[in-house]
């Protein structure tokens, strides 16, 4: 029969991507997680210099002012975010983007965490349920993420990069960006947290994509394979994420003036995850050999660690504690306490809108 002949069937038989080096997957699953704490790190440190730039009176970051780059806590913060985006740059050599990316969410936890202690801002009980979720969410996008290289060598990029899906969205993202810095930000930046931070997480997919293309080149440099630092592709990387990575800062800076810390975060973290999650589906397809399986656990991860951010940001100005929780759990006849409420009634449930915390 045919199928017993091998040279047939090595005819017929798919040629698979290589899997990833454990060791390798391991590295950059390692650099990913000291990237969060660095960048994590930095937005607690610039948000610091530029309130103190605010108190002296300078030209806000917003309104156009470069006052923040004479002071040395914010190169503090920046020297943070370039350790972090280092790491992160060398994260995407080594592990596959759908990987690395959603693991930007420890930066999130980081933030919550440092931000309670230095910027006096709340961390309640549903905070830090939130920092559990994302802790998990990240572990199940570990397990399930991609463990196929797509791209192996710059000449298989350099056809990707060609392709008409992969083009259509670069012209997509350049568009959308000029027209959010030149008409959109100027009209409503300062209304909505949304705005800045969809050209940050925008011109930051392109930055990624780059990032793992720059990697890929200086990996094969590295391990004797070719020399690509001749490669004209290499310094189109190169540049492209030094222009990418300076209209990021500018615009997050931005956003970092305008809104709170808990706020910018978490948008920014959703949106850029998002955004990267489709460039590299659509450049490198590293989900084109996944399972049913995986595919579900990477989306219930991402989702678990959405829902954990939305429990750091969005509550975290109630003032919800254990204590509240072991008040819910007490019998209804110990929930029930005398007080006046405004329609005369005698008797009111623990926890009613009617009640404070302060009549009980």
């Amino acid at each position: 029969m045919a199928f017993d002949n091998p040279e047939v069937v090595s005819e017929r038989t798919p040629v698979f991507s290589q899997p990833y080096d454990k060791t390798e997957f391991y590295i950059g699953l390692c650099l990913a997680i000291s990237s969060s704490v660095f960048i994590g790190s930095s937005f607690i440190i610039k948000k610091k210099a530029l309130i103190r730039l605010n108190r002296t009176g300078a030209v806000r970051a917003s309104a156009g002012g470069f006052g923040y780059l004479r002071e040395w806590i914010w190169w503090a913060g920046l020297l943070s975010m370039g350790v972090g985006e280092a790491a992160n740059f060398a994260a995407y050599a080594f592990a596959p983007a759908s990987l690395v990316t959603p693991l930007g969410a420890l930066s999130v936890l980081v933030a919550a965490i440092l931000s309670s202690r230095f910027l006096n801002e709340n961390l309640n009980l549903l905070g830090k349920i939130g920092c559990v979720l994302c802790v998990l969410g990240s572990t199940v996008i570990v397990i399930h993420s991609p463990k196929e290289e797509e791209v192996e060598s710059l000449s298989e990029l350099l056809t990707k990069l060609q392709d008409p899906g992969f083009i259509t969205y670069v012209v997509a993202v350049v568009s959308l960006s000029v027209f959010i810095a030149l008409c959109v930000g100027p009209r409503y930046g300062h209304q909505n947290v949304v705005v800045y931070i969809t050209l940050c997480s925008a011109v930051g997919s392109l930055t990624v994509m780059a990032c793992k293309g720059l990697g890929l080149a200086l990996k094969e440099t590295l391990y004797g394979e070719r020399n690509e630092m001749g490669n004209w592709l290499t310094w189109i990387f190169l540049w492209t994420v030094m222009l990418c990575i300076t209209v990021q800062m500018n615009y997050l800076n931005k956003a970092l003036d305008l809104f709170n810390t808990g706020i910018v975060t978490p948008v920014y973290y959703v949106l850029f995850t998002t955004l990267v999650i489709v460039a590299s589906t659509i450049l490198f397809r590293e989900w084109q050999h996944l399972n049913g399986e995986d595919m579900l656990g990477n989306l219930c991860g991402f989702l678990t660690i959405i829902m954990g951010i939305v429990l750091l940001n969005a509550f975290k100005d109630m003032d919800v504690s254990m204590l509240d929780v072991r008040g819910l759990m007490r019998p209804k006849h110990d929930m029930l306490l005398p007080c006046s409420d405004d329609r005369g009634g005698l008797w009111a449930s623990y926890g009613s809108p009617h009640v404070t915390h302060n009549s009980i």
